[in-house]
């Protein structure tokens, strides 16, 4: 504060100056000249008179004297003000008003009116109203006495009759139609009431008293009410502060009069008594504050009223610690901290240093308790010493009737510095006040108040607060006594008030403000008024009575008095308010409120539990669960404290979840079982499973922030069983003794199949059982959650108890069920309560369905063991406690609950129970088994069922499952559905598959797009939803021609050396450079199962990850995986044929991309065998580089073949600049299985044998060049001599490595036709393609050449024939037979450009033959198959003539040698292929590659990198055929027909043909005719008794079931018609061009699905808030059971019904909540839309938001804005305007498209973000959302990411969310790791731009809506 401001006089009078200036508007001009008054009490003969001023009132003698108050007027002298109040009080008394006192919340209107009463010695009825207040309370209540109802009179009654003053506290509590039942009394002091009688007011009642007797008015019922009847009213002004606003009608009764604070003055002399050790001047800047905080300004900020009256408390405080802090004093008083939002407490802070009390920034001194000891003399009074900066103060405070427990005593009990210091803080308000708690969930408010309680020797009153709870269940309940009778029955809250207990109140910031009012008067005043009467009061008015009245205790307990017991005290615990939400709960789901109002911060002193310190919760953790590894809570704590510690709103939810309390569960575990994961108990504690999807990353991010890595391997790795053994139970390594039941019955025995996950899900459980956790059980519908908890119960032997909760459980109802037996209530436990009492299990089901705030109570029967029932009984978990006192029921050692929930959030719309109640429980995720668990599962469900149709289910429900939680579709399919699916087809195995799917999807089949969504899925795994058994689409068969033998290959066996050729060999070590570890990336696999429609040879078909300019160049596969290698840049793929998963490994590095493009590099691949699996060599032609690559670990060698082949560079450089081709080295790999393969250079002259086992190379020397090898056995090899294209057959010894036989011989083979008349035939000479390496089985052999026979054989396909079988081959030295199946025209004749459009693509014909034959032989199946270029192909043949060849990749020539047909098969063309179109013909001639399956079949990759799988033998076909028809199921055209089997009671007689019918009418029964239709004893069809069926004729007409279901075309013509004219007013409506509709069609289609699922979200959302609330006190509805008492005694109004609930009158308004979409419109959107589409989908996800968000307006208020070059703030759409109609809509997205394409470069997406942060978060709404889309690529300018991270978390009010779409390389991802999490996305397929929008919508905006 300036100084100059001092200099006019004393502080005082400055303060004094500024009241004046405040309390002038309020008080009008003279309200600040006091004009004294003084009170006097004048004693004449006459009786006494109190003079008040000039005013004088004679007093009257009570009656009843203990009614009057006492101990009211405190001091000799009253304060001016006071006096004021009192003459005016006086006033309006003498002239027979009522009185309405009106001003701010506090005692002080209570305490004038009580003052006025006690001058005037009136008696007092006093009642409390809240909003439970009934006009029975008021009037009339019935009790029952003796069997009989009698009416007893209600204060307001009993105030008339006896001339009482009636003071009504709290007007604005009570419920509207409730307090107009005194309107008639208040004007004319009449009333009607329900016994009959009438009260009449005194004049007329004396008048006709005058004329009738008072027995005949006695008779009459008419009752005289006393002329002394007043009523004073205290109330607070509405508008200003919460309440129901005053009905006018009441209002005009009452004389007002505005009771503001005392003035400055007058309050500064109190509070100078109160704090006499205090300097004035500390006194008056602390009431300078509360005068300024109260003031009309500061309540405009919003801020609550200071609690000026609870300043002389805290002085008392003050004066015995004179050191301490006035900031922290006014902290106590007004926690600002806690209840108020930024600018609130910089407000607040402001004023504090304006008058100089901001001394809390100086570190305040610790203080500890050191002693605490029983006050000798003083009963319930203790002595505490606390140690205060190294003096101690010692003080008396209340204490209990215990002894009081000496401090750091408890074991259970870790004092961490901020505890002590907050006890002893507590200690010192204890002095003068009653106190709240303010902490989060978990932090340990309740151990504080234990361990406070226990310092003082308080015994614990604990009072669980539920929402919903009234102001009967806080003071008295009725019942019924053993005769029938009703009595009043005081709660806990009132006992402990008597014996001087601690009270501690759980939760007052989950009960009512309306309810909590009763209470103020019990912690103001220390008095109580109960309904039956009785009054307690504080201990010195109690004992001043006595003396008065010379009473003893026992009269006056006669007229129930009682004394409130001194050391009483309250302590009430709550969580922090939330700032800025509504007070009412309706407001908010989860009952989170700013609770914290002017009222309340009248009743409590505040105290915060602060968060504990790091180093404090490691010391607590460490403390309560020795054991802990230390790193594990270390890794733990860095995790919390960095959730804690940032301003993201989803971080500090996951936070709420990690409380202490729950980070003290998951170090116990760990100290029972250390090497538990960290990862997995972190995620079971937060439930990460069903977090949202944004919520779930931002966990994840921390994890991996803190380094704490999930295990998952070894999970699988382990076997799960269950053994029962010796009375022991073990699950997986966890063992737990087996109980021993005494009520067998109850334990559960239930159908469960064991699989590994719910095993885990079981030992998991097990755990936490034995460390005596309650569990809780959260999973989607249907995951087996109540089969988990009955088998884990029937596998312990547990007893269970079961309670299904749903929407109107009550507390009540979860703890008695009363029912009325003989006019006597009764109570029956329910399961709860039994469980409690045997020691069972308790199953909580469905708990998330039941209001939270009624399982609420569970909390403190978790927490401490205690809690009270509706009859009065109490559970308690101390056996010693319980001893000697009545009604209790001691808690079961052997008690449990296990809680099962829904997971919180939509579709199932429960309640959040986890949310509220989490963190008492052991929470366990239950999910969907996994795909192995679940088949297996499955399997015993449906042992018949096939297992090919088990793996589409699951799969099928996998993928469904995973859309689910993406959001996607809004159903979670479960385990549940798939059971009943499989069991239906087990039960009807006829039924096909597609049909009994549709027991489950038929719930979606209205939702069009959500239709379109399963059906894709379905088909995708092959499920063929909505396929005709009639759609197969197989390829057309042509005949072979026959095979004729067309020459003889005989094998040179002679002694002439020229003809058998010895060849050396040499071997040697290779040299091995490496490994080099590549990174081996894994991509989702896409499979599509291809026969979902239709039924084609094709099987499935996915897509490799590829981008468009590489070249597919070889396939090879082995087992079950394929390999794919690309050579432009060199990468390689390897997939499973039924795997998830695409391995990819990208060689770039090792072959860099050539400089000009003249090298073109041409890669073959060897996969090898065991036991090498999962390696592979990669050999490439040009640089003859031999590369070995392990897929599992990315580990590549490179391996040197021979030692000169690093050629230097000087002639590397040639061969790559020459133009003429270059010799290019082979790789033979049919044998690669063996691990060895053989390298040859075309026309050299040296075989390579490479050993890759071994390590070794052996080189054979050739005589002859080569022109091709063939590997037709290990041992003997086929080559081709160059030029001549001469056969030779080199036989090698089997083991090269022996020494003695190292040379292998050379036999040239000679070819010689069967003579055809002209000598050697010029086709004798063949140079094969393809030559098999093992020969065809028997049977095969003989079918293909239609004679039986046994011999080695090969099969050889060449371009002259379709195949050739050389028989005899290699083994036989006798001349081998070659049968050929021949072609018209050789191939290789055929030209190939037929100008079709691919060589139109190709630019012109080839020149170089391709290198890859693509021709394969299957011997299992006796098929050659060959990919063929279309032009290649007979298409006339194939295909009809009026059909027109689709367009294709190639086609796939399968010659069947069996069925001696040859199909062609067409093969799809390719989405994409690649630019280098010379380079694409070089690798092969059709854009296919082909390779077979070890399965049977081939498998294809187009050059796009589209992977299919075929089936082409013919019996596999057959059986797919069948499975394929079975899963649709067999339609039989029969139309059902019902039959009912009953006895006709006719006997057969003996059967007989029946006449015949001359006309041949149709007969049907009748016992007469022949050839009818259902008869009996007559020959017929389907009849009873008839002696055969006779048909005779009749059509028995049948419409195929397809076209029933068909509809008529004109009809469907007409609705189609209707259609378009609709549309088409639709439009000119709008006036809409036709090409507009059809553009903006293009943008609003893409996202269709997502508009529709966001759509439903909100109307469910929106359905949920609007659910009907309890509506109590009526007339008629349901019983409420919290009245049934008073439906004995015969009351009205004892009924609940569904409703909908008011607001709560003082309930902001709900607003709308504000987004706003910050779109980049820059120049680069428009740049790239080409290649991947950015400025489209930007677009849809425009398009998306105004959609979705159409007619929500109310709850969504949006706004579009655009950023680029140009600047950041470009209109789209404005909040008040959005666009209604497809029109408008579609000008937004014109706008955008137009504003990138002619906008400046340059990009402000930064400035753009924080400035509309800054801008929204000025508006006022409920929540503020900002979503940014960019493509920002933030290095290029300059811009670091964490500058945009820090943007994007600026404002913690404003929830800004950022869409990159991904640019070059890793950049996005690279951006995502430093922004935070949850936060920000990156699209890299501009396709999820809509959906990432979607998740963001759901999992926020969404989830509180």
């Amino acid at each position: 504060m300036h100084p100059q401001i001092l200099c006019s006089g004393t502080a005082a009078a400055v303060a004094a100056r500024r009241m004046r200036t405040i309390l002038g508007a309020v008080l009008g001009k003279d309200g600040w000249m006091w004009r004294s008054h003084e009170v006097k009490l004048l004693n004449t003969s006459a009786g006494d008179t109190v003079m008040i001023g000039d005013i004088s009132y004679k007093l009257k003698t009570p009656h009843n004297p203990e009614l009057v108050p006492v101990k009211h007027i405190v001091s000799d002298s009253l304060p001016q003000a006071v006096a004021q109040h009192l003459r005016w009080i006086m006033q309006k008394d003498l002239l027979g008003q009522d009185v309405f006192l009106i001003g701010p919340p506090g005692p002080l209107r209570r305490s004038i009116a009580m003052q006025y009463l006690e001058l005037t010695k009136r008696e007092v009825e006093y009642v409390a109203l809240s909003r439970d207040t009934t006009e029975t309370d008021l009037k009339q209540r019935r009790e029952i006495r003796a069997g009989t109802a009698f009416y007893v009179d209600q204060c307001a009654v009993r105030a008339a009759i006896q001339g009482r003053v009636l003071v009504l506290e709290g007007l604005e509590k009570a419920e509207r139609n409730v307090l107009p039942v005194l309107n008639n009394l208040l004007e004319n002091r009449e009333m009607q009431l329900e016994d009959g009688r009438f009260l009449m007011a005194a004049e007329r009642y004396d008048k006709l008293l005058q004329e009738h007797t008072k027995e005949e008015l006695d008779s009459w019922k008419i009752v005289r009410v006393s002329e002394d009847f007043r009523v004073i009213a205290l109330g607070l002004p509405v508008p200003k502060y919460k309440g129901n606003p005053l009905d006018p009608p009441l209002r005009s009764r009452f004389q007002a009069r505005d009771i503001y604070y005392l003035p400055f003055k007058d309050q500064l002399e109190l509070l100078y008594t109160a704090g006499p050790n205090i300097a004035a001047e500390r006194v008056s800047q602390l009431l300078s504050l509360a005068t300024t905080l109260c003031s009309q300004e500061s309540s405009n900020l919003g801020l609550p009223d200071f609690p000026v009256d609870n300043l002389f408390h805290g002085l008392n405080v003050l004066n015995v610690f004179p050191a301490m802090s006035s900031q922290h004093l006014v902290q106590r008083l007004y926690p600002y901290h806690s209840m108020l939002g930024k600018d609130g407490r910089s407000a607040v802070e402001s004023v504090l240093s304006r008058f100089e009390l901001m001394d809390g920034r100086r570190k305040s001194p610790g203080s500890t308790v050191t002693s605490v000891s029983k006050t000798t003399g003083v009963d319930g009074y203790a002595d505490v010493t606390l140690r205060v900066a190294d003096k101690d103060v010692s003080f008396q405070v209340p204490a209990g009737t215990k002894k009081p427990r000496p401090p750091n005593s408890n074991p259970a009990f870790i004092g961490t510095p901020s505890h002590t210091q907050l006890i002893a803080n507590m200690m010192q308000s204890h002095m003068v006040k009653d106190m709240c708690l303010i902490g989060a969930k978990g932090c340990g408010k309740s151990v504080i108040a234990k361990e406070f309680a226990e310092m003082l020797g308080y015994s614990i009153e604990p009072v669980m607060l539920y929402q919903d709870m009234t102001a009967r269940d806080l003071l008295q309940q009725r019942f019924t006594l053993p005769n029938g009778d009703t009595a009043w029955r005081p709660s806990p809250l009132v006992t402990a008030a008597i014996e001087g207990k601690l009270l501690l109140l759980d939760g007052i910031h989950r009960v009512n403000l309306g309810t909590l009012a009763v209470l103020s008067r019990l912690l103001h005043d220390r008095e109580l008024d109960l309904y039956d009467g009785t009054r307690l009061l504080r201990r010195d008015r109690y004992q001043a009575l006595k003396e008065e009245l010379q009473f003893t205790d026992e009269q006056l307990q006669e007229r129930s008095i009682f004394a409130i017991h001194p050391s009483f005290r309250v302590l009430a615990l709550a969580e922090p308010p939330v700032v800025g939400a509504g007070a009412s709960a309706s407001s908010n789901s989860t009952g989170q409120q700013q609770w914290l109002g002017p009222e309340l911060l009248t009743m409590f002193l505040y105290h915060t539990v602060s968060p504990l310190a790091r180093a404090e919760e490691i010391a607590l953790l460490q403390g309560l669960s020795p054991n802990v590894p230390k790193e594990a809570a270390e890794q733990l704590l860095d995790l919390t404290h960095t959730l804690r510690q940032t301003n993201d709103t989803t971080a500090q939810s996951l936070a709420s979840s990690l409380s202490t309390r729950q980070l003290l569960r998951i170090c116990r575990r760990l100290s029972r079982y250390p090497e538990e994961n960290i990862a997995h108990a972190v995620n079971k504690a937060c439930l990460s499973r069903f977090l949202p999807s944004l919520a779930r990353a931002s966990l994840q991010k921390s994890l991996s922030n803190c380094s704490i890595q999930e295990t998952l391997d070894a999970e699988h790795a382990r076997d799960f069983t269950c053994v029962v053994k010796d009375g022991m139970l073990t699950i997986g390594k966890v063992s737990a003794p087996v109980y021993k039941p005494d009520e067998k019955m109850k334990v559960p025995d239930v159908l469960f199949y064991d699989n590994p996950q719910h095993m885990m899900v079981m030992e998991d459980m097990l755990k936490d059982f034995l460390l005596g956790e309650h569990l809780l059980l959260v999973g989607n519908q249907g995951v087996g959650k109540n089969k988990i908890v009955d088998r884990f119960l029937h596998l312990l032997n547990r007893p269970r108890e079961y309670l299904q909760l749903h929407r109107d459980t009550t507390v009540q109802s979860l703890t008695l069920q009363p029912s009325v037996r003989d006019g006597i209530i009764t109570y029956e436990d329910s399961p709860l309560v039994k469980a409690v009492r045997k020691g069972h299990i308790l199953v909580i089901d469905e708990a998330d369905k039941a209001p939270t705030n009624v399982t609420c109570i569970l909390k403190t029967l978790v927490e401490s063991g205690e809690m009270i029932l509706a009859d009065g009984r109490r559970i308690l978990s101390d056996p010693l406690e319980a001893k000697g006192r009545p009604n209790t029921i001691v808690m079961h050692p052997d008690f449990r609950m296990l809680v099962l929930a829904n997971r919180p959030g939509f579709p199932f719309l429960g309640n959040d129970f986890f949310g509220a109640l989490g963190d008492i429980f052991s929470c366990h995720a239950v999910d969907n088994p996994k795909p192995r668990a679940e088949l297996a599962m499955l399997r015993r469900y449906g042992p018949n069922v096939p297992d090919a149709t088990l793996e589409k289910l699951v799969a099928a429900f996998g993928e469904l499952r995973s859309m689910a939680d993406q959001g996607t579709i809004t159903y979670p399919y479960s385990t549940r559905e798939v059971v009943n699916i499989v069991k239906h087809l087990q039960e009807f195995p006829n039924e096909g598959l597609a049909n009994v799917v549709r027991n489950v999807f038929d719930f979606d089949s209205y939702n069009k797009d959500t239709r379109d969504v399963l059906i894709e899925a379905l088909h995708k795994h092959g499920i063929p939803i909505g396929a005709k058994p009639s759609s197969v689409h197989l390829a057309n068969e042509l005949p072979l021609p026959e095979p004729t033998m067309t020459s003889y290959w005989t094998i040179s066996q002679g002694v002439n050396a020229r003809r058998k050729m010895l060849c050396p060999s040499e071997t040697h070590r290779i040299d091995v450079k490496g490994p080099v570890y590549l990174r081996v990336q894994a991509y989702p696999c896409h499979r599509q199962e291809s026969r979902a429609l239709s039924f084609s040879e094709e099987k499935s078909h996915w897509q490799i990850p590829m981008n468009e300019v590489n070249i597919i160049c070889d396939v090879a596969t082995t087992d079950d995986v394929l390999y794919v290698a690309t050579c432009n840049p060199v990468t390689l793929y390897s997939m499973k044929e039924r795997g998830e998963t695409i391995q990819c490994v990208e060689l770039y590095d090792i072959f860099p991309r050539t400089v000009s493009g003249v090298w073109q590099p041409f890669v073959t691949v060897a996969p090898l065998g065991s036991p090498l699996e999962g390696q592979l060599v990669l050999h490439e032609e040009q640089s003859q580089t031999v590369l070995h690559v392990d897929m599992a670990t990315g580990a590549v060698r490179r391996l040197m073949l021979s030692p000169d082949s690093e050629q230097p560079p000087s002639k590397a450089s040639k061969w790559w600049s020459s133009k003429e081709p270059q010799a290019q080295y082979k790789m033979c790999c049919d044998l690669a299985h063996k691990n060895w393969l053989l390298f040859y250079k075309e026309d050299g002259n040296q075989l390579e044998v490479l050993d890759v086992l071994e390590g070794q190379v052996h080189a054979i020397s050739l005589p002859i060049n080569l022109k091709s090898v063939f590997l037709v056995a290990e041992d003997r090899w086929l080559l081709l001599e160059s030029n001549t294209d001469k056969k030779y057959l080199l036989t090698k010894p089997m083991h090269m490595a022996s020494e003695d036989s190292g040379v292998c011989q050379l036999h040239s083979i000679s070819e010689d036709a069967v003579s055809s008349g002209h000598g050697a035939s010029s086709d004798a000479v063949c140079v094969p393609q393809m030559l098999s390496c093992d020969q065809l089985p028997n049977e095969n052999l003989s079918a293909a050449l239609g004679q039986k026979i046994v011999s080695p054989n090969r099969v050889m396909a060449d371009t002259g024939s379709f195949a050739r079988v050389i028989v005899g081959f290699p083994d036989l030295m006798s001349p081998n037979e070659v049968y050929s199946f021949k072609r018209t025209v050789d191939l290789s004749e055929m030209k190939s450009s037929d100008g079709s459009a691919h060589n139109f693509l190709r630019g012109g014909p080839r020149t170089t033959a391709a290198k890859r034959s693509n021709c394969v032989s299957l011997l299992s199946a006796n098929q050659v198959v060959r990919a063929l270029p279309p032009s290649k192909v007979p298409l006339k043949e194939v295909y009809p003539k009026d059909v027109t060849p689709p367009m294709t990749a190639g086609y796939l020539e399968v010659t069947d040698l069996n069925s001696k047909k040859v199909k062609y098969i067409p093969v799809p063309r390719s989405m994409s292929v690649s630019p280098y179109t010379s380079w694409v013909s070089k690798v092969s001639e059709t854009d296919l590659l082909l390779a077979p399956l070890s399965s049977g079949g081939v498998v294809t990759v187009d050059m796009g990198g589209y992977v299919r799988l075929w089936e082409t033998g013919l019996d596999t076909l057959q059986r797919s055929l069948m499975e394929w028809r079975n899963m649709i199921g067999s339609e039989d055209g029969r139309p059902v027909q019902i039959t009912i089997q009953r006895d006709s009671g006719l006997d057969v007689s003996a059967p007989k043909h029946g006449k015949m019918d001359p006309n041949n009418a149709p007969h049907v029964g009748g016992n007469q005719w022949a050839g009818g239709t259902g008869g009996r004893d007559t020959a017929g069809l389907g009849g009873k008794g008839g002696p055969y069926r006779l048909d005779a004729g009749h059509k028995v007409h049948q419409v195929s079931q397809a076209e029933k279901d068909a509809v008529p075309e004109e009809v469907r013509q007409a609705a189609r018609e209707m259609a378009e004219k609709a549309f088409k007013d639709r439009l000119k409506e709008i006036n809409m061009s036709e090409y507009d509709a059809a553009t903006y069609e293009r943008f609003s289609s893409a996202v269709r699905r997502q508009v529709q699922s966001l759509r439903i979200i909100l109307d469910t959302l929106q359905a949920k808030a609007k659910e009907r609330q309890w509506l109590k006190n009526q007339a008629l509805g349901e019983l409420d059971d919290a009245k049934i008492i008073d439906g004995l005694t015969g009351e009205k109004a004892i009924y609940k019904r569904r409703g909908e609930l008011d607001p709560e009158p003082g309930t902001p308004q709900q607003k709308p909540k504000r987004l706003r979409v910050l779109a980049d419109v820059s120049g680069s959107m428009y740049r790239f839309n080409g290649v991947d589409g950015r400025l489209e989908r930007s677009m849809e996800a425009v398009c998306m938001v105004m959609e979705a968000l159409e007619s929500y307006e109310h709850k969504f208020k949006y706004d579009i804005v655009g950023h680029s070059g140009d600047g950041y703030d470009i209109e789209l759409v404005q909040v008040g305007k959005v666009p209604k109609n497809n029109k408008q809509r579609l000008k937004v997205l014109k706008t955008m498209h137009a504003h990138a394409q002619f906008c400046m470069s340059g990009d402000y997406t930064l400035e753009g973000t924080a400035a509309s942060i800054k801008e929204l978060s000025r508006e006022e709404a409920d929540e503020h959302f900002v979503v940014v889309l960019s493509d920002a690529n933030l290095e290029r300018y300059g811009i670091r990411p964490e500058r945009f991270a820090q943007v994007l978390t600026s404002d913690p009010q404003v929830n800004a969310f950022a869409i990159f779409i991904g640019s070059l390389g890793d950049q996005a991802e690279r951006l995502q790791k430093t922004l935070p999490a949850g936060r920000s996305f990156v699209a890299m397929d501009t396709k999820q731009i809509p959906q990432i929008l979607q998740q963001i919508f759901t999992s926020t905006m969404l989830s509180s809506a």
